[in-house]
């Protein structure tokens, strides 16, 4: 089950780190033009990908990763997942997750009026990507180390 999970997760972080690196190439995310259908298409690609990882990780890798562990019950909701990681110090604060699925949540069902506000979702997303990455590889690692997987 936790190699599926992986699998899955590493899946949206290849395609992830592709629409990053076209998003770099972009230069200042402040000069985009959203007027163009490449750069749309760009930044459309990263923001599902981020969605989709972030859902990901929150609603099965979380999970799995505490029942590998066995740290994890049945009657548990999200919040207690993320209060457990982070006593655990996987992650830093609950908090932030929480930041996270609100942007999440912001992207998938608002398309704000002003370019202004989706580039700096955007810059906010490609941070918070990075944070979701280096939780990912800082639990993984741990599941190594602790012979769970390869």
């Amino acid at each position: 089950m936790i190699d599926d999970v992986i699998k899955n997760i590493e899946t949206h972080i290849n395609r992830l780190e592709k629409a990053v690196n076209e998003i770099k190439n972009l230069n200042s995310i402040k000069e985009v033009d959203l007027e163009k259908f490449d750069v749309i298409k760009t930044i459309d690609s990263f923001i599902f990908r981020f969605m989709k990882l972030q859902d990901y990780m929150g609603q099965k890798f979380f999970r799995v990763f505490l029942e590998e562990i066995g740290e994890y019950s049945d009657d548990m909701s999200l919040l207690d997942i993320l209060d457990k990681l982070e006593k655990l110090k996987f992650i830093e604060n609950a908090e932030e997750w929480i930041k996270i699925r609100k942007l999440r949540n912001k992207l998938a069902h608002e398309y704000p009026e002003s370019y202004e506000e989706i580039k700096n979702d955007l810059i906010l997303a490609v941070e918070y990507y990075n944070t979701m990455k280096k939780i990912y590889h800082y639990m993984k690692n741990y599941l190594k180390q602790k012979g769970i997987i390869k």
